[in-house]
């Protein structure tokens, strides 16, 4: 994998998207996508066969499977990342709902796709961010769950890296950033101790903390 950043976007039942749709009847985790010579991005996947469930034609049957050829329209996420030029490396698809691994050569880039796919898809979710080459063995490497942070303590923790909390010597002292943010010195001290704590487990793998 070479330099850039690995995305994994998340979308609750798109719409506009084929493969999700016609995924509302099993499960897609194995897929191709090439573009045909109008530009019209192009997808085949595997999906167990279910008559009952699917609303589409196969083109074959490959074993106990049936093999699909969708076109995406410009109302769906496969798409919009096309227009971007994010090539889709994985894509995942079941009960209707959908999961896209894409490429970005740069944050800048990525934070333009992701507002995209914001405006567009108001469900989409980002799941992961990964970036090249990492170092270390595989042991080292963690994934930092976000998600388990509270809204007021993830907006605290931004809020003090952006403004140089963390460095030496500080951008912004605790009175300084309470004060932004409306709240007192001791209870933007208690959010940012929770949340720093929340992330350490996933750094360290110490499992969930006991404290909120």
């Amino acid at each position: 994998m070479g330099s850039g950043i690995r995305a994994t976007v998340g979308f609750d039942a798109p719409a506009g998207c084929p493969v999700a749709r016609v995924a509302a009847g099993g499960v897609v985790d194995s897929v191709a996508t090439s573009v045909t010579t109008d530009g019209q991005p192009v997808t085949e996947f595997l999906l167990d066969r279910s008559p009952d469930t699917v609303d589409a034609e196969p083109m074959f049957s490959y074993g106990a499977a049936d093999v699909y050829r969708v076109e995406h329209d410009a109302d769906c996420p496969c798409a919009c990342l096309g227009e971007f030029e994010c090539p889709i490396h994985r894509y995942l698809a079941e009960g209707g709902e959908l999961t896209l691994v894409f490429h970005a050569e740069s944050f800048e880039q990525l934070q333009t796709v992701i507002g995209a796919l914001r405006d567009r898809f108001p469900s989409a979710n980002v799941q992961r961010l990964l970036q090249p080459p990492l170092s270390g063995s595989p042991d080292d490497r963690r994934f930092v769950n976000r998600g388990k942070l509270t809204d007021r303590q993830s907006e605290v923790l931004r809020t003090a890296y952006h403004e140089g909390y963390f460095e030496r010597p500080k951008g912004a002292n605790a009175t300084e950033l309470a004060e932004q943010l409306g709240i007192s010195r001791s209870t933007f001290t208690e959010h940012l101790v929770a949340a720093q704590r929340k992330l350490f487990a996933d750094v360290f793998d110490e499992g969930p903390p006991t404290q909120p």
